[in-house]
Formats: C-alpha cells, sequence, structure tokens
C-alpha cells in the first residue's frame, strides 16, 4: 500500500464514508483549539462569532455549489433523509393536490411508504421498478405525471441497485423533488425546475446526522405555516437553520469539503473524477468475460455505487473475506441484497479505485 494508506483502510463503505484525507487532518489540527479561540468548534455556542463564520460559510459553499443563489434557499437540519420523507409532503402539498413518486429502489419506496402515512395526503407511485429489481432508471415514456400534483418525487441515486438517474425525470409543467443524498455534489446539476432537493451529509459531504435542503423561493412562501417550527422549512429558513442548535460538528466537516471542492475546481472537475473512477470499475467488470455481472442495464448504471454479482454466494463471501484482509473495507453488498458493492463517493481516491480493480482482477485469476 502507499504511504497515504499504510494505516487506513481503502474505504468503500456506502454510509457514512470516505471524508477527504485533507479534511480529517484539518479536523484533527484544529479539534482542541479552533483557530486559537481557546476550545474546539464543537464546545462552541452556535451564537458565537467562531460558529458563525463556519455556518454562513457552509450555506454560502453549498449555494454557489447548487448555483441555486437567486432560485433556492439552503436550509441545514438535523436529521437524515428519512425525516424529510415526511417533510416534504407536510410542507408542499396543498388541498386538491397529490404527491407522486417514482419508485426506483429501497429508499425511493420508503420515500412513497411515509408520504402514505401522513393523514390528508393522497399519493401516488406513477412508476416502480419492483418487478425488475430495481435494476434500471425508467424511459419517460413509461409514467405520466397527473395535472394535479404538487411534485413528482425521484431518489437521484440509488445506493442499493446501483441505479442512477443521469438526467432529472420528465415532469411537464409539475415541478421535481429529488432526494439527492446519495450522488449530491458528484456533478453539475441544474436544480432550477426542482421545487426542493434533499440529501443526508454522510455519503458525499460530512459526517451523518445533518441534511441539507434546497427549496425554491417561490415554493417556500407558501409553505402552509401550520407545523411545529422545528418542522417548517419557512421558518427554519427564516431563522438561517439556526431555530435550534444544530449539529455544528457535522456543519463545520461539510463546510471543510465544499470548500475543498471549491478550491479543486468545483464540480465539473469532480465529475470528471467520478467518472473515471466508475470507468476503472465498469471496464473490469465488463471485461472479465461474465466473472463479475453488473446487476443493472448499462444505460443506468450509477458512477457513485457499483453493484456486483459473481458466480455464486460463497465466491462473493470469499471476495469481502479476502478483500477485508487486503486492506478494503465497505465492498460487501446491502444486507437485502447481497453481492459486492463498491461506493465511488467523491471523497473516494482515484488510488483506491485503482487498487480495488487490481484486487478484483488477482481475485478473478486466483479463483476462476
Amino acid at each position: 500500500m502507499s504511504s497515504l494508506t499504510q494505516t487506513r483502510d481503502y474505504n468503500f463503505n456506502a454510509g457514512p464514508s470516505a471524508l477527504p484525507i485533507e479534511v480529517l487532518t484539518e479536523v484533527q489540527d484544529e479539534l482542541l483549539n479552533y483557530k486559537d479561540s481557546g476550545k474546539s468548534i464543537i464546545e462552541s455556542s452556535h451564537r458565537s462569532k467562531e460558529y458563525e463564520e463556519v455556518h454562513f460559510e457552509t450555506l454560502n459553499n453549498l449555494t454557489t455549489l447548487l448555483d441555486c443563489k437567486d432560485s433556492h434557499s439552503l436550509i441545514l437540519m438535523n436529521g437524515g433523509a428519512r425525516m424529510q420523507f415526511a417533510l416534504v409532503p407536510m410542507n408542499l402539498v396543498r388541498e386538491g393536490q397529490i404527491a407522486e413518486y417514482i419508485v426506483t429502489g429501497t429508499w425511493a419506496k420508503g420515500a412513497y411508504d411515509e408520504a402514505c402515512k401522513i393523514p390528508g395526503i393522497e399519493t401516488n407511485a406513477v412508476w416502480s421498478g419492483v418487478e425488475d429489481n430495481f435494476n434500471r432508471i425508467p424511459n419517460p415514456d413509461e409514467y405520466s405525471v397527473n395535472n394535479k400534483a404538487a411534485y413528482l418525487h425521484y431518489a437521484s441515486n440509488n445506493t442499493i441497485f446501483g441505479t442512477q438517474f443521469h438526467t432529472p425525470p420528465e415532469s411537464g409543467d409539475i415541478p421535481l423533488v429529488a432526494d439527492m443524498s446519495s450522488d449530491i455534489l458528484c456533478r453539475p446539476m441544474d436544480i432550477s425546475n426542482h421545487s426542493l432537493i434533499y440529501a443526508g451529509a454522510q455519503k458525499n459531504l460530512g459526517p451523518a446526522g445533518l441534511s441539507v435542503v434546497a427549496i425554491r423561493n417561490d415554493h417556500l412562501e407558501s409553505c402552509p405555516g401550520n407545523l411545529t417550527s422545528a418542522f417548517d422549512y419557512k421558518v427554519l429558513q427564516a431563522k438561517d437553520s439556526l431555530l435550534y442548535t444544530p449539529n455544528c460538528f457535522a456543519i463545520y466537516v461539510v463546510g471543510l469539503v465544499t470548500r475543498k471542492i471549491i478550491e479543486m475546481g468545483g464540480l465539473e472537475e469532480i465529475q470528471k473524477i467520478n467518472n473515471a473512477k466508475a470507468k476503472l470499475i465498469y471496464d473490469t467488470i465488463d471485461n472479465s468475460g461474465g466473472y463479475y455481472k453488473g446487476t443493472c442495464t448499462k444505460e443506468s448504471r450509477s458512477i457513485m455505487n457499483v453493484t456486483i454479482n459473481l458466480q455464486s454466494e460463497e465466491l462473493e463471501k470469499k471476495f469481502v473475506t479476502e478483500s477485508i484482509g487486503a486492506g478494503f473495507s465497505g465492498l460487501k453488498g446491502h444486507r437485502s441484497v447481497g453481492g459486492i458493492r463498491a461506493s465511488t463517493y467523491n471523497s473516494v481516491p482515484l488510488e483506491s479505485v485503482e487498487a480495488l480493480v487490481s484486487f478484483m482482477n488477482e481475485f478473478q485469476a486466483s479463483n476462476g
């Protein structure tokens, strides 16, 4: 292994996932005494000058990277994306409207199921991939959107099944809502036609326990106003995401991660790196003579989560066991589907992917 990874795994965990080594080093250096304040940032008041600088830099960085300064407002919320499954319909669906969903995987189905539990809100799944074991993204002609829909919800990337929308789904005049938890900031993304996007932080942004919400300004103004304040997007935005004590440490790390992305050249550069990483693994799969098999159609392949099957469950278990011994972590597939999964989020370095491809080739040669 290189000097970078002698004491650290090649981390392919699906979430919480890898963070940039430079960010972790900076956190380590600043943890005891943040910028000579005499205390850690996680000991500082969320009303302090030190923390407010961190908080607003993080919001500004996200706004810059999402290119939504004039169209959307950013909110930082404690908790993960699962909480947004309920808050989205509670905030966006008005009387006489329907919440509609494209169900392309476990978390897309979870969002739909949670919306179905909310009294007084009508829901509809316009398309589901369950019969195909969620192995693809739908074509536009396979679903239609009701003109009474408040929004069409989709998960932009499906971590368990390894599929991804490479462009947003078509919805006509109906605005989109996207769960971008596992591919936010992996590439440039036009969110102008999205009523709202949200993402848990623990994959591409930072530690778990924080979610990022970007809501279109005109839709923010029409939030109902009868929700408890901690669930009301309009109230939270008006308080600059400081209605209650936020997850200060997670926000601090997200600020460092997003600063690093900007310094690297932004999302265009990030996309080039992510495409290169994904191509290395998919080429290895496609050139293996069927030894490694992708679990989804090529057109729907994710650049964030590569899912793989081998010729038997026993061989997959051996692959995972030997990969751990070789310094890899997180390659076991989700417990609901098994197989192998390599999560190649922004912070997974190209070096780790090169090491994985080398291991895959060696494993095939020894176990073919």
